[in-house]
């Protein structure tokens, strides 16, 4: 299991810094994308993506929680990032919008809020890189973990090793030492913000979470 970085409250102008600070132990990051209408917050676009992208060597992460988000893939796609994460909740046809992601040759990743249940991605799963997992109510960072996530990354690690599945198991919010154990087991990548990017020592912190996956 490894842990991705949300930027989500980093102080855009020292994004650099805080990755080169963590570049050591980092290997993906997450970006969160949010439009206001989907979710009750707006963040940032795909020139910030470009900007921090054009210096990196990490495995960009990027969740859409945005309406109508066909529509913004290929920027997406050409600001550098490696997989691209959808909400089953805004669109219609997950396996068309999938097929779509693969056509620009990254991964395709669905992701559902925390009142969707978890069996609604029963059929979508085999053709999926990566489930996310939201443990928190998507929008703002620095929430408390909603424990009823455990069950789901459950669900989705019977369901990958009952049928084989290759997809990542994902899970974001509210992940800090005491509720990475719960949930490690179950878990391709943990998606990290606050806990990391709010520490005195940033990098000790992420050194911490990383030994709790091994």
């Amino acid at each position: 299991m490894e842990i991705s970085l949300s930027i989500l409250k980093i102080d855009y102008a020292k994004i650099g810094e805080a990755l080169d600070e963590l570049k050591p132990e980092l290997q993906y990051v997450h970006l969160d994308i949010m439009d206001g209408h989907f979710v009750p917050n707006i963040s940032f676009g795909a020139d910030l993506v470009k900007s921090i992208h054009k210096d990196s060597s990490l495995f960009f992460d990027t969740h859409l929680m945005i309406d109508h988000p066909k529509q913004y893939i290929k920027s997406f796609v050409d600001a550098g990032s490696d997989a691209i994460t959808f909400h089953l909740e805004a669109v219609d046809h997950p396996v068309e919008l999938i097929d779509y992601i693969h056509s620009f040759g990254v991964k395709a990743g669905i992701s559902i809020k925390p009142a969707t249940d978890v069996t609604a991605l029963k059929p979508y799963l085999k053709y999926a890189d990566l489930i996310l997992i939201m443990s928190v109510e998507p929008g703002f960072g620095g929430q408390r973990f909603m424990p009823e996530a455990i069950e789901k990354v459950k669900y989705l690690k019977e369901e990958k090793d009952k049928h084989q599945y290759s997809y990542w198991i994902s899970i974001d919010g509210g992940i800090q030492d005491q509720t990475l154990p719960l949930v490690a087991s179950y878990l391709d990548l943990a998606v990290v913000g606050s806990y990391i990017t709010s520490a005195k020592n940033s990098l000790e912190k992420l050194k911490e979470l990383k030994h709790i996956c091994r």
